[in-house]
């Protein structure tokens, strides 16, 4: 009986281990289950991670024209902030058609009416990065990949009227080709151009369900360029991709509906060039040269250069037949470049033009508009050039907003359509990654001033050199100095009557003995204004002759200390209203890495730009007027509030 109960005991406790042991493994195994199901079902589930909007309205189409010429107004206008990481999906890009204003960034697809900027339909993927777009068609096509893992990816296909989903594929292939700058790769006849890891395979896929419906190998040793600025593109009867081969690059012309090779040519480097397709003309920068050909793959045109289009791609479009490129000679001077209109089937120049430097072109309704960064070097607005594509002949207006070109976020961009011009400029704001600024512009009203001055008369404007005078330079200790340039501003065929840059200069003497102050040469440059192309502070204005200001008594040994002084004061712009005059400045201060809002200056609105208080924008009423003294430490404070005290008291 002993031996029983003992057998009994072991028995039991055999039995209890077997049932932890179960128990382990079932708890196991729910722990494994559960973590798959909130893995698959939570973590990785659309219903939290996608925020996306979809409409019913129907998009109103628009006709292809732009605003007449003229002055220029905004009817709407909207932010979206680029995304800071990886090279892919840190962009900002935008599209118009179908009556809808597309913005793609590394955020997702945002998607707004084209007349009012209403909202339309977004998509939008939390810990996702949206690295790559296409359209064509009726359908737009997103490439997203999880932030921190590029191999974990999706391609998206949306309804691009009402931003429905058509299909959704996980780990596919990638675009063929992507854009760093705008993030687009080609696409058309329904089909998006995808390739495989190696990028040494095209597969057509389509944009209607997702499915491939081609394959095509790559020539022997090329494969696709990768995170290059802007490797490829197309229209909807043309896809062109830069392919990298080992003598040097060269351009695959595919049909995107067939994947049949249209033609293949060779370049003049090993560089990844920068190519455009406009209407079946490819145009490709290599850092040699700017190439055109048509449809069959002709060159049609050459522009030999290694700095023909600077960092980007040269500004084209296509005219009834004739290819409008700007370019920069080797020979021009900085900011300047020349616009030719070629004939594309027989190569023959129409006309050619010397003209600033433009950040974009497009055209409509058989104008051409271009973006100049600048409406003149000293003033504050960027520039609207119409251009009569027969012959070249230019109208100047300015734009509405400042234009800093060395910003990154967005490549300066126009369109036109619906007598609409959308232009997009890059910010500084918000900071640290800067945004995209989306301006639609239409027709503004005339004014008793030339369109050129945006309708403002010549005689409005201000002497720059009479808003600071004698005793206001003693009183920021600046006793002594004198007026040594002017700059005056001419845009078109205006030029304002008087300077509208004044830069002052004291040299202080010397312990060991006098120095005298060098003269400037007759006819030298007009000295730069406090703020560069787009207003990032300088300190050091080139001088050149002007009107004497009477000199004060020598300054005293206590003000010496501070050396070789100087001031600069710009009326950078005089606008047709206090409104207009307020909203420019808004857009001046956005570009600006550093800009703080100063209440004691006793203007409407006034900001310190730079990291030192050395540089004062400031408006009164529709004057806008900057004010830059680096030395003595506040004399830039103190002058500012005397112009802002003078303004109003012009005639």
């Amino acid at each position: 009986m002993v031996g029983g109960r003992q057998r009994s005991t072991q028995g039991a406790k055999a039995a209890g281990r077997g049932r932890v042991v179960v128990g382990l493994l079932c708890a196991a195994l729910a722990v494994v289950v559960g973590v798959t199901v909130v893995s698959r079902y939570v973590l990785q589930a659309e219903w939290w991670q996608v925020r996306h909007h979809v409409t019913s309205a129907p998009a109103v189409p628009q006709s292809a024209i732009g605003p007449p010429p003229g002055p220029l107004s905004v009817s709407w206008q909207r932010s979206a902030p680029a995304r800071a990481g990886a090279l892919s999906g840190s962009g900002v890009a935008y599209q118009v058609a179908q009556g809808q204003v597309v913005t793609a960034s590394g955020r997702g697809l945002e998607v707004a009416d084209a007349r009012t900027g209403t909202d339309r339909w977004s998509y939008h993927r939390s810990g996702w990065t949206m690295a790559g777009w296409s359209a064509t068609g009726s359908r737009l096509v997103g490439y997203f990949e999880r932030t921190g893992n590029r191999d974990e990816r999706q391609m998206v296909a949306f309804d691009a009227l009402s931003g429905g989903l058509m299909w959704r594929r996980d780990d596919t292939e990638r675009p063929a080709a992507a854009s760093r700058a705008t993030l687009r790769w080609p696409g058309g006849s329904g089909i998006v151009t995808t390739t495989d890891e190696r990028r040494r395979t095209l597969y057509g896929r389509s944009a209607d369900d997702g499915s491939t419906r081609w394959t095509l190998k790559l020539p022997t040793g090329c494969r696709l360029f990768e995170d290059a600025a802007h490797p490829a593109d197309g229209d909807e009867s043309l896809s062109v991709l830069a392919l990298d081969c080992p003598d040097r690059s060269r351009l695959l012309a595919v049909e995107p509906g067939s994947g049949r090779v249209r033609w293949v040519r060779s370049l003049g480097s090993g560089e990844s060039p920068e190519v455009r397709v406009l209407e079946g003309v490819t145009v490709a920068a290599d850092g040699t040269a700017l190439r055109a050909y048509d449809k069959d793959g002709t060159q049609a045109a050459v522009w030999n250069g290694d700095e023909v289009c600077g960092d980007a791609m040269c500004p084209a479009v296509i005219h009834k037949g004739h290819l409008v490129v700007a370019y920069r000679p080797d020979d021009s001077p900085t900011g300047t470049g020349r616009m030719e209109s070629v004939e594309v089937t027989s190569g023959r120049s129409e006309w050619a033009r010397d003209v600033p430097w433009y950040a974009a072109v497009t055209e409509a309704g058989g104008r051409l508009y271009a973006l100049r960064p600048k409406l003149d070097s000293r003033l504050m607005p960027a520039g609207i050039d119409v251009i009569e594509p027969s012959d070249g002949r230019t109208g100047t207006v300015p734009a509405p907003f400042v234009l800093d070109p060395a910003l990154t976020g967005v490549r300066p961009w126009l369109a036109a359509a619906g007598g609409l011009l959308y232009v997009a400029v890059p910010e500084a704001a918000p900071r640290p990654t800067g945004s995209a600024h989306l301006f639609a512009l239409r027709g503004g009203r005339a004014g008793p001033g030339p369109a050129e001055l945006g309708g403002v008369a010549e005689k409005d404007w201000p002497d720059a050199c009479g808003l600071v005078r004698g005793p206001d330079l003693a009183a920021a200790h600046l006793a002594g100095a004198r007026a040594t340039g002017t700059g005056r501003a001419t845009v078109g065929a205006i030029g304002l009557p008087h300077p509208v840059t004044c830069t002052y200069e004291q040299q202080q003497p010397d312990p060991e003995g006098p120095v005298e102050p060098t003269p400037s040469p007759t006819g030298s440059a007009p000295p730069r204004s406090a703020v560069s192309a787009a207003g990032s502070p300088s300190r050091s204005p080139s001088p050149s002759p002007s009107t004497s200001v009477p000199a004060s008594p020598s300054p005293s040994p206590s003000q010496q200390r501070w050396g070789r002084r100087g001031l600069t004061v710009t009326v950078k712009w005089v606008a047709p209203t206090a409104p207009t005059a307020s909203a420019l400045l808004q857009t001046f201060q956005a570009t600006q890495s550093q800009a703080r809002r100063r209440t004691d200056i006793g203007a409407d609105e006034a900001y310190e730009i730079g990291p030192t208080a050395g540089t004062i924008a400031l408006r009164v009423d529709r004057y806008i007027v900057m004010v830059d003294a680096s030395q003595p430490p506040g004399a830039a404070t103190r002058l500012a509030r005397v112009v802002a005290t003078r303004l109003p008291t012009l005639p």
